[in-house]
């Protein structure tokens, strides 16, 4: 059978049914299939686990600029856009209203200036406001119809700050910004585990360790195990944290010593669980640290980078039981709190199958915004959308199963940065 685009959402529904228990097992980052629209559907195990890696799609970019897309008009946040189009060389398009991109003679005025910039970079800052679905869905179908074919045209990145002084600091460490070379790295996982029947959050940090090993780089690892995960399994070794939460809906709002401290040290983050606005993996918006090197943060909990006003019907349950309330999105407060790049969803995430693949590009060092389109352009394939197919404008009340759900992942960050340095493997490992 064809993998066919309800495969996502039944991994959705599989990943947030309750009882169902998953085998604790780490596997070889090689033993993980690599799956596109073409491939044989796999296993329910492998489904269950997310336990699978989404092939990326490489489209060539239409010429070699870099372009700044943003309806800011302050000087405050003008200010910093104007150093970054000199740094990177740039042309700024302003808009009236991003939010509103899609419109038809919006759009249409955008496209033709892209099209005679030929830009290789396009980078998009909405304001906080504008900020929303129908807004990065719009930008899908601008750059996917540059060209003749469906794919997106250019690398795309989002620079977002919760105000114009946190908005002028990431423009300032987007420019001094020096991708991080492999004897400098410093990853560290951070887990949740929701209950004793589910660990697959747990196996990812596992997985992990495991791939930075053979770069010979140690993963300390923070786990952190709600009231229903008593009896759950642990991962063993140095430099690993296990924090046990007493009470339902309790979050993570300060680490231990030793664990704040390997936090604070470390230059790459990766977080795996369920969330909320506002939460991820069950650390809390203030359990962020206010001072560390945590330059690079990937989060593939679900409302990690959430608007804070939605295009869409508000959900009243999501994975993990957790309420959908209006507060900070976790990437922004990450960014307010100095971190440099961040990937996340909107909505609904499917975890590590589409954060891995993101991750292990950066380690071949690739950029930010490569990456990023060649993970929108995978998507897109499973999905089976295009152009004229992106923008939602009608949504039944509590609709769960949205195809365009999928497109909502966001990459802050400079699209042309380059996080890492190409990773060596260490030999005989």
């Amino acid at each position: 059978m064809k993998l066919n685009v309800k495969i996502l959402f039944v991994l959705l529904l599989l990943q947030c049914t309750p009882g169902i228990t998953q085998e604790f097992t780490i596997p070889a980052i090689s033993d993980l299939p690599r799956i596109d629209r073409q491939s044989p559907r796999p296993a329910p195990t492998i489904l269950r686990n997310s336990a699978f890696i989404l092939k990326l799609k490489h489209h060539a970019p239409m010429g070699s600029g870099y372009v700044i897309i943003t309806d800011h008009t302050d000087d405050q946040y003008m200010a910093p856009l104007r150093e970054l189009a000199e740094y990177r060389q740039a042309k700024i398009i302003q808009v009236a209203d991003l939010g509103k991109i899609y419109q038809k003679d919006v759009l249409s005025a955008v496209r033709k200036q892209l099209m005679d910039l030929k830009p290789q970079y396009v980078a998009i800052a909405p304001r906080l406001e504008s900020y929303r679905e129908n807004m990065l869905l719009g930008m899908w179908e601008l750059l996917s119809t540059l060209d003749d074919d469906k794919y997106l045209d250019a690398y795309p990145g989002v620079l977002l700050a919760s105000d114009a002084k946190s908005f002028a600091a990431l423009i300032q460490r987007s420019i001094k910004f020096q991708s991080i070379a492999q004897k400098q790295l410093k990853p560290l996982a951070i887990s949740q585990v929701p209950s004793n029947q589910e660990s697959r959050s747990l196996q990812k940090a596992g997985i992990l360790r495991n791939v930075f090993s053979t770069y010979g780089l140690q993963t300390p690892t923070i786990a952190i195990y709600t009231p229903a995960a008593d009896a759950a399994p642990h991962l063993s070794g140095s430099q690993t944290w296990n924090i046990q939460m007493k009470n339902k809906g309790d979050f993570v709002k300060k680490f231990e010593p030793a664990a704040a401290a390997a936090l604070a040290d470390a230059s790459l983050v990766v977080m795996h669980g369920h969330g909320s606005p506002g939460m991820s993996c069950s650390v809390d918006i203030d359990g962020i640290l206010t001072r560390s090197n945590n330059q690079i943060v990937l989060s593939g909990s679900c409302f990690a980078a959430a608007p804070l006003k939605s295009d869409f019907p508000k959900m009243t349950r999501i994975p993990g039981g957790y309420a959908v309330t209006t507060r900070q999105s976790f990437s922004t407060r990450y960014i307010d709190r100095g971190a440099t790049v961040f990937f996340g969803h909107m909505r609904l995430s499917s975890g590590f199958p589409h954060l891995y693949p993101v991750l292990e590009k950066w380690m071949q060092g690739k950029s930010v915004g490569e990456s990023y389109q060649q993970l929108i352009n995978s998507l897109m394939d499973m999905r089976g959308l295009g152009p004229g197919k992106f923008v939602v404008t009608e949504v039944a009340p509590g609709q769960r199963g949205i195809p365009q759900n999928t497109l909502l992942y966001v990459i802050i960050g400079d699209p042309a940065l380059v996080p890492l340095q190409p990773l060596e493997q260490i030999n005989n490992r």
